[in-house]
């Protein structure tokens, strides 16, 4: 891996939201995901600009499943930004929606939230729309400050880590994947993920650590 230096470099913490650990366990938790505030705070360091992610819904989302909608069901009806449903999650002003134990919401010069939008649920950080051409304006950003390189890390690695690894990719940074600060939902899904981003030409450490290596 090539040396890059540190004003070229940024980090992103990608939805490491309790809405996503067992902190809260009727919401999506992930086993581990309560784990990788350590790692995320690590490879920052290596970085001169930190972003962040956060799932944003409300309670009047479409996609909610509930007594007649069962989760992961298609959604009904012509909104072209929703595929399945899901149960309530990241609720904007419950512990769900807040970063995990030992992230400062106040360390990230950029955060995005997604997902504030009934009829939208988008996976990757980049984007408000699943078509990927509603720009959060996260790459601008990145752009804007030189920034080439983005290290990442997040929840969960087969889904919304994945989707936007693959958005920078295809948006012409190089990135790397921190396989420490992130944790994933099933063995399956993980490796189908990891393929992807290999094919992509994502680069991958097993921690922190390995970067200044």
């Amino acid at each position: 891996m090539k040396l890059v230096d540190k004003k070229y470099i940024a980090s992103f913490d990608i939805d490491a939201q309790n809405t996503f650990t067992p902190v809260c366990p009727n919401e999506l938790p992930v086993v581990g995901g309560n784990e990788i505030a350590d790692e995320l705070n690590a490879q920052a360091k290596f970085a001169s600009v930190r972003v962040g992610s956060r799932d944003a819904h409300t309670m009047s989302a479409l996609w909610l499943s509930d007594a007649d909608h069962a989760p992961l069901t298609p959604v009904e009806g012509n909104y072209p930004d929703l595929d399945i449903r899901w149960p309530a999650h990241a609720i904007i002003g419950t512990k769900g929606f807040d970063f995990i134990d030992g992230l400062d919401p106040k360390a990230y010069d950029f955060q995005v939230f997604k997902g504030i939008e009934v009829d939208k649920h988008p996976y990757g950080a980049c984007y408000h729309d699943l078509a990927n051409k509603l720009s959060t304006g996260v790459i601008e950003y990145l752009k804007l400050k030189g920034i080439t390189t983005v290290i990442c890390g997040g929840l969960a690695t087969d889904y919304c880590v994945k989707n936007t690894v693959l958005q920078l990719k295809d948006a012409g940074f190089d990135v790397i994947l921190n396989k420490a600060a992130c944790r994933g939902i099933a063995p399956e899904t993980i490796a189908t993920a990891m393929e992807e981003m290999t094919a992509a030409g994502v680069k991958f450490v097993e921690c922190a650590s390995e970067l200044e290596a």
